[in-house]
């Protein structure tokens, strides 16, 4: 168990990080929306998630390398900076939400202004990023996700329809109107989010280095016990993602949709699935939370697009680097969080962005899910270790599903 334990990490730190504000926010509306209509999205997101995180964690551990690094050193310059342009525009959007979902949620307790939240945020993920070692923000990570198990014992308490539970989740009932198109794509979107595919090859490659670091050189054999390890940990994290994402929309749809609320509007709104648990205290509880996976998911976002554009120039890059040695790598991290702190001041409403965010995010995976899978079949750069067929299956079916509902959507908004 202990060595189980110490395996854990980037698999676990992603799958944490996946359920951010964006995701908590999505998944409520969900819930919401379709009550348990859509709780099988969790059934089917899990082994696609899966597989697409296992090979960014591969290609990390066999290349030695982060994606952007793989495609600068491998491949021609346009698929390197279009992968790297979709990943700063869904990050960008994904900060914005992010930081604008964590005010709300402390204008719940506080009673301030939404304003002056945004800037202390800001201000403290990029603090945690620059000054903070990878050793002591992993640790911090691991342990920001608890708050997210409060949705899995308040959707017991809500007492839900579990034979209607069970028939919705393994027997789903699709229809192909805009909105549960829209929200499909927002919900595979915050599940398979493009800035997690960049931040797992990247944590994983960076973990080998200290371990390379520590032991000096490693064995091409020590690759079967590493990629090993990192199954057992990626496949952990996106069970936990998975299952707080089932809970989540099992929560809202057992309070609010069945209080007929079916479109959150307000932070408050949102905080009412928590109340079979915590009453009153519903909001706190849900702040919390918010706030707890925002600290966990927005360094993801700024760290993923540091990672991909200093891999991409070649600059020196790592959370252990001093900002000094490494200044082009934090100052993207700084640029990052200053925009999406500046895009706040739009004043866009702070829940529909965080659905928006999401939406935008299931409209740039699927292209970068094609790149992973040509990166991963490359003998190159894989060696022995590119993809099996199930890898691919899966993989390519992730690409086609995402994709599909991406080209769906799209040509709702044309073609009503």
């Amino acid at each position: 168990m202990s060595t189980y334990a110490r395996e854990l990490g980037p698999g676990l730190i992603t799958g944490a990080a996946d359920d951010d504000p964006s995701g908590i926010s999505t998944y409520s509306q969900a819930g919401a929306a379709y009550g348990t209509g859509l709780l099988w999205t969790a059934i089917l997101s899990f082994p696609l998630m899966c597989a697409v995180q296992l090979m960014c964690a591969r290609i990390g551990i066999v290349a030695r390398n982060g994606l952007a690094g793989v495609l600068r050193e491998n491949y021609s310059r346009w698929m390197l900076w279009i992968a790297c342009g979709l990943l700063l525009f869904a990050n960008t959007v994904n900060i914005a939400a992010d930081l604008a979902g964590m005010a709300a949620a402390t204008v719940l307790l506080t009673g301030g202004r939404a304003f002056w939240f945004v800037p202390i945020y800001t201000l403290l993920v990029i603090a945690l990023l620059v000054f903070s070692s990878y050793q002591t923000m992993t640790r911090v990570l691991k342990w920001l996700a608890v708050a997210l198990f409060a949705y899995v014992i308040g959707a017991f308490l809500a007492r839900p329809h579990w034979a209607r539970v069970i028939g919705e989740t393994l027997a789903p009932h699709v229809t192909f109107t805009q909105e549960y198109l829209l929200m499909f794509v927002a919900i595979m979107g915050t599940t398979i989010s493009p800035y997690l595919f960049f931040w797992q090859a990247a944590l994983n490659a960076e973990q080998d280095q200290q371990l390379m670091g520590r032991f000096g050189s490693r064995p091409r054999r020590a690759v079967g016990r590493e990629l090993r390890a990192a199954r057992r940990d990626v496949y952990t994290g996106m069970l936990v993602s998975n299952l707080i994402m089932f809970f989540i929309i099992l929560t809202a749809g057992a309070t609010l949709h069945r209080a007929g609320i079916t479109d959150i509007e307000t932070a408050d709104q949102a905080a009412q699935a928590l109340r079979p648990l915590a009453g009153r205290a519903a909001e706190l509880l849900f702040a919390a939370g918010i706030i707890g996976t925002g600290m966990l998911g927005v360094p993801v976002l700024a760290g993923s697009g540091a990672y991909a554009v200093a891999e991409a120039a070649a600059w020196r890059r790592g959370m252990n680097e001093r900002p000094r040695s490494a200044a082009n790598f934090y100052g993207v991290i700084v640029a990052a969080m200053v925009i999406g702190m500046v895009l706040n001041f739009a004043k866009l409403d702070a829940i529909k962005l965080l659905l928006w965010a999401a939406v935008v995010n299931g409209l740039m995976a699927p292209p970068l899910i094609v790149i992973i899978l040509v990166v991963c079949n490359n003998d190159k750069v894989m060696g022995q270790h590119r993809n099996g067929w199930a890898l691919n299956v899966v993989g390519g079916i992730a690409a086609l599903v995402m994709g599909g509902a991406a080209i769906a959507l799209l040509a709702s908004f044309f073609w009503k």
